[in-house]
């Protein structure tokens, strides 16, 4: 894909996904350091990429050790491809130990990670059934049912106010994430965190699966994430004159609700991860 092509994707959710978000605009640095070391047009692509997503950190992370390795590192780009690659495969393998047969797994939205989880738990024998939800406006619940459906998961598709009753049948929930703070927080997409506290309440089991590269460092300082708002035209396009739509993309769950982040770095309490990210990766936590 062209520069542009992937711009262009990003923007308009064609290209989805925190880490497809991230290896997409990594893949648009690299083609631009490929043609010029020129400082500044270098910085204003990376503030053009940065900009096409607000609630994104991984693109940021991503961005930020190409620019700080490609003159040290070769193919720093290939790096952090490699690095979401094996995150994925490390996710999955502690993620499919959580789910056993003839659980109810319930999950919000789309997230590959979540995927990776449940199609390894299948091909390693075991039988369950997903409940996940169609996530208005975009409807990328349909995504995650299409492609769980293809591998031969059975799966409960609803519309996304069905969800809580749905949660009464399930064992455990698992949710992808886009961006998690050092206080814990995760931030999901809309709907996740009414969700998570019905199965809170209920006891049921919430894990945020999430690559510990979606952490934010800035709010280590006390910067707050922002949660983009969306087009109002994906919730009603041509909204009769006096309404006013409200369309977040996000929102941010309380680390008091969730059970644990499993991720490529072992499963966690959501307020104690950064310490180990500090040690494991130490450029990401300044």
């Amino acid at each position: 894909m062209t520069y542009k092509d992937i711009k262009t994707g990003i923007k308009n959710l064609t290209i989805q996904g925190a880490e497809n978000i991230a290896i997409a605009a990594v893949d648009a640095l690299a083609q631009v350091l490929a043609q010029t070391h020129d400082a500044k047009k270098i910085q204003r692509v990376y503030a053009e990429l940065i900009s096409l997503r607000a609630t994104e950190p991984a693109l940021r992370n991503g961005l930020n050790y190409v620019l700080a390795n490609f003159k040290k590192v070769k193919d720093p780009a290939k790096k952090v491809k490699k690095h979401f690659s094996d995150s994925q495969k490390k996710i999955a393998e502690y993620g499919a130990k959580k789910i056993f047969n003839g659980m109810n797994v319930f999950t919000h939205c789309h997230s590959s990670t979540v995927e990776n989880i449940l199609i390894l738990a299948h091909k390693q024998g075991k039988k369950f059934t997903v409940y996940n939800t169609e996530t208005r406006p975009k409807f990328q619940g349909r995504i995650t049912a299409t492609n769980l459906a293809k591998v031969g998961i059975k799966v409960v598709h609803m519309v996304d106010s069905a969800g809580r009753t749905a949660l009464k049948k399930a064992d455990i929930f698992l949710y992808g994430c886009d961006s998690f703070s050092s206080e814990g927080k995760t931030i999901n997409k809309i709907g996740t965190e009414a969700l998570a506290e019905a199965a809170n309440k209920a006891r049921i089991p919430v894990y945020c699966c999430t690559n510990t590269w979606k952490f934010n460092p800035q709010t280590i300082q006390g910067f707050e994430e922002v949660v983009e708002l969306r087009d109002p035209k994906e919730v009603w396009d041509k909204a009769p004159k006096g309404v006013t739509i409200f369309n977040p993309a996000f929102e941010i769950i309380s680390p008091d609700i969730i059970t644990g982040c499993i991720t490529e770095i072992g499963i966690f309490k959501p307020e104690s991860i950064v310490n180990r990210i500090a040690t494991i990766y130490p450029w990401l936590v300044p």
